[in-house]
């Protein structure tokens, strides 16, 4: 009985492997490196290896490895040994941050086996460092700050990779920038060497691949923002008023600039508060006025005149609206006054004939006609000029050359010719014609003395002018 039983199996064993051919039943066996929770690679490019027992189809086991950490999925590149599968990330492992290896999914060997995964292995590489945080920072978020001299402090808990936190600092809207690092490089101090435009918002980063010194990167992007609107004063102008310099010094004369602006004198203006550079660009004047602007103080400055305003003029001084105090803000409207000097013009004081004192106001008197005494023989005129200011060399010269003495009537009178000149002061000049002849008939004889004025007539020093030709008729008597 027993043998029949023996030929039976043997039969239905026969029959099997006749209609159904071999069928391996052994289970599909992995093993993963890294296997345990918590594995440190030791290196940035160390792979994660699947190593299986059996030919698996390529193309299954590839798709189903995936390794994410809290930065998001990791690419890598995956190639075979074998029956190995190796996993080596394109960028290499980031030091100290922990990464979970995901099997989920059928797997198939080439002959028709079956492995279903669900597997979860979390790992590190490199290290497994505590990962640096910001502690600290200015200006805090939503601070309000001044726009001169600002300087960003970022305090870091633990030493830094230099570059890679230079690299992921962002600092909206600031330009240059020095980096100035301390305390083992912990703390970052930024400064610029540009003020910062005020009243507007500024933003800053420092993005998550920020490094410590073992290379692990800051756990999040950190971000912040501040308003430079810490001074909300804006400028005005608060008094402009005529200055006089004494010993390199300028001090208010006490008069106002509507009227009192005097010879010599600069023209300051004051503010409320401190002002920047642009406040020495902000003048103006109308007409134009050459000169320069100078600091008087932190809140006030003077405009120096080149050359003297012009008299009986009006002037308008206007100061920008572009003027901007300290921390950059604007005055926002232009400041425009209205003034006319109290300088007079050139004049002539008095005119000196021999015994004879005629001043100005009594030309008017003799109709502008001066009789003067001649003597027959020598037909020479003298005569002093003077004048209301003073004249340096060169004006002295040029006014001998500028004055004129011709013949006006009868015009078949002869030339005349300046004989000599001396400034006698520096208001005073005496002059000599020779070559003056007196009328033989009942018509007399008349010369005409031209001392030029306007603007490009003789002017004093100072650039001062008479404010028209002034025309001296005299007859030759007796």
């Amino acid at each position: 009985m027993l043998r029949q039983a023996n030929k039976l199996f043997t039969l239905l064993c026969a029959v099997l492997f006749i209609s159904c051919g071999f069928m391996d039943l052994r289970q599909i066996e992995i093993h993963i490196e890294p296997e345990e929770i918590d594995t440190l690679l030791p290196d940035q490019y160390s792979p994660v290896i699947l190593k299986f027992n059996a030919e698996m189809i390529k193309k299954d086991a590839e798709e189903i490895i995936q390794i994410n950490s809290d930065f998001g999925a990791v690419k890598g590149d995956k190639f075979w040994r074998g029956s190995e599968l190796y996993f080596i990330p394109v960028s290499g492992w980031t030091p100290g941050i922990r990464y979970t290896l995901s099997l989920m999914g059928i797997l198939r060997s080439s002959d028709g086996r079956e492995l279903r995964l669900d597997r979860y292995v979390p790992f590190y590489a490199v290290n497994k460092n505590i990962p640096p945080v910001l502690e600290w920072h200015y200006p805090a978020s939503g601070a309000s700050v001044n726009v001169n001299n600002i300087s960003f402090e970022f305090h870091f808990s633990q030493s830094m990779e230099k570059l890679s936190v230079e690299n992921a600092l962002i600092l909206e809207g600031i330009g240059n920038k020095t980096y100035v690092w301390s305390s083992d490089d912990k703390i970052l101090t930024v400064t610029t060497d540009k003020a910062l435009t005020p009243w507007l918002v500024y933003r800053w980063n420092i993005k998550d691949t920020a490094k410590c010194k073992d290379g692990v990167p800051l756990p999040k992007t950190y971000s912040g923002y501040f308003t430079t609107d810490f001074d909300r004063v804006l400028p005005y102008v608060t008094d402009i008023y005529p200055v006089m310099n004494s010993n390199g010094a300028w001090y208010p004369t006490g008069a106002k600039i509507e009227s009192g602006l005097e010879y010599g004198d600069g023209i300051a203006v004051s503010f409320n508060k401190p002002m920047g550079e642009s406040v020495l660009r902000s003048i103006r004047f109308e007409p134009s006025l050459t000169g320069r602007t100078e600091y008087l103080s932190e809140k006030s400055v003077v405009y120096i005149f080149t050359k003297s305003p012009e008299p009986e003029t009006v002037y308008s001084i206007t100061i920008s609206n572009d003027a901007k105090d300290s921390e950059g803000l604007k005055i926002g409207t232009d400041y425009k006054i209205n003034f006319i000097p109290n300088i007079p013009y050139l004049y002539v004081l008095s005119l000196y004939v021999d015994e004879d004192n005629i001043f100005i106001n009594d030309f008017s008197e003799h109709n502008n006609v001066l009789p003067v005494k001649i003597d027959p023989e020598d037909k020479e005129l003298s005569f002093s000029i003077r004048f209301s200011l003073p004249f340096n060399l060169e004006e002295k010269q040029n006014i001998i050359q500028r004055i004129t003495l011709t013949p006006f009537f009868p015009r078949t009178l002869s030339p005349v010719a300046l004989k000599d000149a001396d400034w006698v002061s520096s208001d005073r000049l005496l002059m000599c014609w020779e070559g003056i002849t007196i009328s033989e008939n009942a018509i007399p004889n008349f010369y005409k003395i031209l001392i030029p004025g306007g603007k490009n007539g003789i002017s004093s020093e100072t650039g001062i002018f008479m404010k028209e030709d002034m025309v001296i008729f005299v007859e030759a008597v007796k």
